[in-house]
């Protein structure tokens, strides 16, 4: 699949993580609001039930979604899927610390009230991380999320990263979000 707009330079720059080769391939996928849910997302529950990860609770899109989303990545991806994958602070538990958030990486966030957010890191401008993940505006998207918010920075396990994994400053670009849901 191609970057989305704006980040077409993801496709010019080599090899890219494998966490960011699954999540753009799951780009655009949304959320039912309402009554119903997307039976793709409700798929990727089943998916990894049937994997051995251990997915309770979630019967419906209109739960968080997030950490369903940073699993089924994880998973088609080859990497440890953490324990209670939903809880998206549990995602700090995820591979090794990152020395600098970089391209693929896990980023963990606060959330305003309470609870957390989990998104893959795409990019960088002075004050927020480019965030590829599900549950921003009910979809799969790249959202700005503000660096002060972050709790932790994650790095999957690699024999050898791609070149790529490494950070991407570019120009803010787009409204900063405050609610990923």
């Amino acid at each position: 699949m191609s970057a989305p707009v704006g980040y077409a330079w993801l496709d010019e720059i080599g090899q890219l993580p494998l966490t960011i080769q699954v999540s753009l391939s799951l780009l655009g996928v949304q959320e039912v609001v309402g009554r119903g849910s997307n039976k793709t997302i409700i798929g990727w529950r089943d998916e990894l039930n049937r994997a051995g990860v251990e997915i309770s609770g979630y019967s419906d899109d209109d739960i968080a979604w997030c950490g369903l989303f940073a699993a089924i990545v994880a998973h088609r991806s080859g990497k440890t899927v953490v324990r209670n994958p939903l809880w998206a602070r549990n995602w700090a538990k995820f591979g090794t610390p990152a020395p600098a958030a970089s391209l693929g990486d896990v980023l963990v966030f606060q959330r305003a009230g309470g609870g957390g957010h989990v998104g893959f890191y795409v990019a960088e401008d002075a004050t927020a991380y480019h965030v590829l993940g599900g549950n921003q505006s009910n979809s799969v998207c790249i959202t700005r999320i503000a660096k002060t918010r972050l709790l932790a920075a994650r790095r999957p396990f690699y024999r050898q990263a791609p070149e790529s994994v490494k950070p991407w400053p570019v120009k803010a670009n787009g409204k900063l979000s405050s609610n990923e849901a």
